[in-house]
């Protein structure tokens, strides 16, 4: 079994379970560390992580993906091969069909098709304004309203959550503090 293992990290480089536990700095620590109420981390080796500055996914449906995401009020940038929508000192980038199914593209998911997001967005309005909006702009609500836990406050705060569908099937979940 352990052979099987250690060959299927070579062929893949690192496994996932590998990789995450060194970037958070040995895994369980890491988690211990956010329990006792620590409020930054260092990884093995470097600096503190910060934050997110953005990711990336794959569309199909280029039109309708950049006419949903304007629709909520988002800035939303067009190049050649990448457009992105940004929130705040985020964003999320959008790789046009012919750049990530061209095989020159690496640096990527090397199975990532859309629709293979899943992220969820805060709302800084009201829940009333978030259903409005939604309904202006046609996103269905596929589940909402209900509890959730998000990443603000350490991975403690409560919100309310909405969850929807971007044109080529993406999750959105946007999560009211």
């Amino acid at each position: 079994m352990a052979v099987v293992a250690n060959e299927r990290e070579t062929r893949r480089g690192r496994s996932r379970r590998r990789f995450i536990k060194g970037a958070l700095g040995g895994g369980v620590g890491a988690s211990m560390a956010i329990v006792a109420g620590e409020t930054s981390l260092v990884a093995q080796g470097g600096g503190p992580i910060r934050g997110f500055d953005h990711v990336s996914l794959p569309m199909r449906n280029t039109d309708a993906m950049l006419r949903f995401y304007r629709s909520l009020g988002l800035p939303v940038n067009e190049g050649p091969q990448i457009c992105s929508v940004h929130l705040g000192d985020q964003k999320i980038n959008l790789h046009r069909p012919a750049f990530w199914q061209s095989e020159s593209f690496t640096l990527r998911a090397p199975s990532a098709e859309p629709p293979c997001g899943d992220f969820c967005v805060v709302w800084d309005g009201t829940v009333e304004t978030l259903r409005d909006l939604l309904g202006r702009v046609g996103a269905d609500i596929i589940e909402g309203p209900v509890e959730r836990v998000g990443g603000g406050d350490g991975g403690r705060a409560r919100g309310t959550s909405h969850y929807v569908r971007d044109p080529d099937g993406n999750l959105v979940e946007f999560i009211v503090y």
